[in-house]
């Protein structure tokens, strides 16, 4: 899986601005993810920036210090539309359509930073090609794909507790932890190293957040010293996660997502590191070498078989 950051998009924009017409009067942005590349095509360009539906209800669009003077709409003339990728095409197709009743009045361009190759012609411009299965920073925790996804809790969906005493303390922070990172689409599984006797603090507090899940996996010991002791977190996770039908693990802790991409093979998003980790079985390693060495050894064939 291919993971894009915020960091990655803004470089995917930067080293293509020259394919980017600097005569744009007005950049909009199809919302909501469209509006994060179409701000930073909008200052780079140094230009007006708005949405679909502002256009469309004709309001004025703000403009910062930099700019010398109000653009007046009827000075508008080319609007570049922007989304964030295009994959089935159906938020780009929904934008044109959107802006249909206005076509004659200002020259559209369609422009998206990412697009796939059987999708690149639903644009006029797109800055870089990504067919592999992606997903982005920006919407990782709010994609369809969590419903194939298992979550660590801790670290994740709040802040690790700074005081753990398998008590009072700790039962206080179960109820009143501050939300982190909180996924708004349906998830599969959270597993956590939290202890099965905490179960209704945690189930409370997850339904406070509205927090979307089918199972939750806490560990059955009897005490915070003996999860201490038996010390295998991540291998506890990744043999979970190694035999369930899911393909994306989302952990807090680097050592902890390592050790579950060991053994799971499979992909592991870590919050620590903001990265992908996978790292392929033996197979799946041979099969990638083969897939480059096979062709050559045939081409090599050929050759000497045209010599001859």
């Amino acid at each position: 899986m291919k993971y894009v950051t915020i960091q990655e998009l803004s470089n995917i924009i930067r080293h293509n601005l020259w394919k980017i017409p600097h005569d744009i009067d007005l950049v909009v942005g199809v919302p909501r993810s469209g509006m994060l590349p179409a701000s930073m095509i909008a200052l780079y360009l140094n230009t007006n920036l708005g949405d679909i539906d502002s256009l469309l209800e004709g309001r004025h669009f703000a403009l910062g210090r930099t700019r010398q003077h109000m653009m007046k709409r009827q000075d508008i003339k080319k609007v570049l539309v922007v989304d964030d990728s295009v994959n089935t095409g159906k938020s780009i197709i929904g934008a044109k359509d959107a802006l249909n009743p206005i076509a004659s009045k200002y020259e559209f361009v369609y422009l998206t930073p990412i697009t796939t190759s059987r999708s690149k012609e639903l644009v006029d411009i797109y800055l870089e090609i990504i067919d592999d299965a992606r997903i982005f920073e920006w919407n990782l925790f709010h994609h369809d794909s969590l419903k194939h996804a298992c979550f660590d809790l801790d670290g994740v969906f709040c802040c690790d507790p700074k005081i753990d005493d398998d008590g009072e303390q700790y039962i206080h922070f179960l109820k009143t932890a501050e939300p982190l990172f909180i996924p708004t689409a349906p998830i599969n599984t959270i597993i956590t190293c939290r202890l099965e006797k905490y179960r209704k603090q945690t189930e409370a507090w997850l339904s406070k957040y509205d927090i979307n899940y089918q199972r939750l996996i806490m560990l059955n010991m009897p005490t915070k010293a003996e999860r201490i002791k038996w010390g295998r977190h991540g291998e506890y996770k990744a043999e979970y996660y190694k035999k369930s039908e899911c393909t994306l693990f989302v952990e807090s802790s680097y050592q902890q997502a390592l050790t579950i991409a060991q053994i799971s093979h499979k992909d592991v998003f870590c919050i620590e590191t903001n990265s992908i980790i996978n790292i392929p079985s033996v197979p799946q390693k041979t099969k990638e070498k083969l897939k480059i060495i096979i062709p050559n050894f045939v081409l090599k064939i050929y050759r000497k078989f045209i010599k001859l």
